[in-house]
């Protein structure tokens, strides 16, 4: 997987410092979730229990902050892949994207703010289309999966339902289900919830 480390904005060495440099990013995770990458940086610095110039002297502009936001959204993301690769091979793959589908739907409003002309959006991309790659791999090596399908196919069509309004959680999970089933995936064990089983295609 791609490291994004070298691209994140340093963390502070001393104790207190670092404290303020988490609190700021989790308060900012929160605010753009809920009011957009526009939200007033005094709004962020009060929800981290800082003043304005600690923000400043952490993240001096906002693009930065975003993108440091940004850029933790995306390594939790690719951990997740990381775990899915000890579950069965379809299994693994259904789990991230629903996790992949779920995050891109709830970042919308901070990746409304992302400068998508950058290095930092580009190699995100990078690294979820690296996390995901080996997931459809193995997919496709066990069978479960058409052998004709690539991973821009895949986040294609994960980026696209996450991309739509929809009613319930519930209704998004059913609708990249349903999508999941035209990957050619066999029967999967009945409980796993992540799509089901295409008997067509499966019978190929």
């Amino acid at each position: 997987m791609i490291d994004l480390t070298p691209l994140r904005l340093p963390r502070p060495h001393r104790a207190d410092a670092a404290r303020n440099y988490d609190a700021i990013l989790e308060a900012a995770r929160e605010t753009f979730a809920e009011q957009g990458a526009d939200v007033a940086l005094e709004e962020i610095a009060r929800r981290a229990g800082v003043g304005i110039a600690t923000l400043y002297r952490n993240f001096p502009t906002r693009e930065q902050l975003i993108e440091n936001v940004y850029i933790a959204e995306v390594e939790a993301v690719c951990r997740t892949a990381e775990e899915s690769a000890d579950l069965d091979p379809w299994e693994g793959l259904s789990v991230w994207l629903h996790r992949f589908v779920e995050y891109i739907g709830a970042k919308r409003p901070l990746a409304a703010g992302l400068n998508r002309e950058s290095a930092t959006y580009d190699a995100c991309r990078q690294a979820l289309y690296q996390a995901g790659g080996p997931l459809l791999d193995r997919a496709q090596a066990s069978g479960q999966v058409r052998p004709d399908v690539t991973i821009d196919d895949v986040m294609r069509l994960a980026s696209g339902i996450a991309g739509v309004d929809f009613a319930t959680a519930a209704q998004r999970e059913h609708v990249l289900s349903v999508a999941l089933d035209g990957l050619g995936v066999l029967p999967v064990p009945s409980g796993h919830g992540s799509g089901s089983p295409n008997s067509s295609l499966g019978s190929n």
